[in-house]
């Protein structure tokens, strides 16, 4: 039996950076991971830093709850600021470019719902500008002679997944958190003001617990007999060949689902929340139709795009819940074990995801106010 002041369950960007920023407080923290370091969301993800409330969903969802949502863009913009200074802190380039988010329009009724969207970003100081078809050129010459206009958010932009997670790992083991790989939480019990969690590895007691399992969140907290609603969503991203400098910014289509960016090597990253196939035995895999549909469409945005050969796709379990509300702060009943989970954008929000959890787990006041953003907050 292993003793710890904290453990940590879930080795994504989240719980590797709330390790780290225990043990740099001399917290004896050991973080446990089912299977490699940012193996499923954190390091399989397109690498966006999204700022904007998502299109597809302001659509679906419509405007009260995009009003209810909005709040969340302060933590998010807080949250890229962090990642600014992150590749500093590490030691090592991240990737990390902010050179902003356009949306593009094809049609009037796709304008407006861009303009009103961005009047709800800009209640809660997201400023996104909106541009027409002259000003969209002047921005982005890369785009179809199809787009009418958008909307530009200078606050997003992109961060290297892979190059993210093992920096973050490597600081937070030199603080002394001890992190353990292909360690699967099989029990979690509270008992007598404490917490036991059993892995193959064997036990460990600990005073606090902190949930960062992403898309398997839920299955963690129903050990302890608490109901989450959140559950995993397989999804997939593809990469083409590396191309000449193309496309500076992060670009999405009101048209469809779409996200799309140019890594530092050339090759442009493609998703927008397509799923994936999840075979019989568990393992994901691409979906052939939905690539291709995503494929059109980044053609149809950016046509330069349509001559260059797709390389490689992958999925990863992604978390989501369906108003897009974060769930952060300390389980209620539950004194000492906390949720940390930032669905659907949860790599943008890492940083700040595991400051604010630190600061509870610390008793101290979370560095950002989560009231309307937390879903365990008024």
């Amino acid at each position: 039996m292993t003793r710890a002041d904290v453990v940590v369950i879930g080795g994504g960007i989240a719980g590797l950076m709330t390790a780290w920023y225990l043990a740099r407080e001399g917290v004896r923290v050991v973080l446990l991971e089912a299977g490699e370091f940012g193996a499923q969301a954190s390091g399989a993800n397109a690498g966006s830093l999204h700022l904007q409330i998502q299109y597809p969903e302001f659509v679906k969802y419509g405007e009260d709850w995009a009003n209810t949502y909005a709040p969340t863009l302060r933590f998010l913009k807080a949250s890229i600021g962090m990642w600014q200074d992150l590749g500093a802190e590490v030691g090592e380039d991240l990737g990390v470019v902010v050179g902003g988010g356009i949306v593009v329009a094809q049609d009037a009724a796709q304008m407006r719902r861009i303009e009103a969207k961005a009047r709800i970003e800009g209640s809660v100081g997201v400023e996104t500008q909106i541009l027409d078809r002259a000003n969209l050129r002047d921005v982005a010459p890369y785009l179809s002679a199809d787009a009418i206009g958008g909307g530009f958010c200078a606050g997003e932009g992109k961060a290297n997944p892979l190059r993210a997670t093992p920096a973050i790992a490597r600081a937070a083991e030199m603080a002394g958190a001890t992190l353990l790989r292909d360690t699967p939480v099989t029990g979690l019990d509270d008992t007598q003001g404490e917490f036991r969690v059993s892995t193959p590895r064997g036990s460990f007691v600990a005073d606090k617990v902190v949930n960062t399992a992403g898309a398997k969140a839920a299955e963690i907290a129903a050990m302890l007999g608490l109901k989450i609603d959140l559950d995993g969503f397989p999804l997939q991203v593809t990469v083409t060949e590396p191309i000449a400098p193309l496309v500076p910014h992060l670009v999405y289509s009101a048209a469809g689902k779409l996200s799309l960016k140019q890594a530092a090597n050339g090759g442009c990253i493609i998703g927008g929340g397509w799923s994936a196939d999840v075979r019989d035995d568990g393992w994901l895999t691409t979906n052939p139709m939905n690539l291709a549909g995503n494929m059109a469409i980044a053609a149809g945005v950016v046509p330069r795009i349509a001559q260059a050969r797709a390389i490689r796709s992958w999925t990863a379990w992604v978390n989501g819940t369906p108003d897009w509300r974060p769930i952060l702060g300390e389980a209620p009943g539950i004194p000492g074990f906390y949720l940390a989970l930032f669905p659907w954008v949860g790599f943008s929000a890492g940083p700040m995801t595991a400051r604010v959890i630190a600061d509870l787990v610390l008793d101290r006041t979370p560095s950002l106010d989560l009231s309307g953003i937390s879903t365990l907050e008024s």
